[in-house]
């Protein structure tokens, strides 16, 4: 008599992230990164992505920052929060704070284009490299 053994089913597969920070004009405050997956709606609004992924570190200790997550499509989001508000400070609608986006994406009179900013983070290693920017 032979006996089936059942399929064992192939462990999900994860991916690391690895984002390198540069630009900070100070140490001050707090760095807050956001990755949101396949919305061209909610890559600006974090919090309206049911499986978004945030880190909050301070800005003196950003320079690279690990993140482990299921492959996919992502958009990443910072924002150098100088006085510790929790928020992206503005003056006028300009931003008084740093930002940046993955893939550096171009800036045209606002926010940039959801194609200029989404990527593939596949099984295994990946990189994106942020410089934050300043606009007063």
């Amino acid at each position: 008599m032979v006996t089936a053994t059942p399929a064992r089913a192939d462990p999900p597969a994860s991916a690391d992230l690895q984002v390198t920070i540069s630009g900070l004009r100070s140490t001050k405050g707090q760095v807050m990164m956001c990755l949101t997956r396949r919305s061209q709606k909610q890559f600006l609004k974090c919090a309206d992505d049911p499986s978004h992924v945030t880190k909050v570190l301070k800005a003196s200790a950003a320079g690279r920052v690990d993140f482990r997550l299921p492959p996919g499509e992502y958009s990443l989001l910072l924002v150098h929060d100088e006085n510790g508000n929790g928020r992206m400070d503005k003056m006028m609608g300009m931003p008084r704070e740093g930002f940046g986006f993955s893939r550096n994406a171009p800036l045209h009179m606002g926010p940039p284009r959801y194609e200029d900013v989404h990527f593939t983070v596949a099984p295994g290693r990946n990189s994106q490299a942020i410089k934050v920017r300043y606009m007063l």
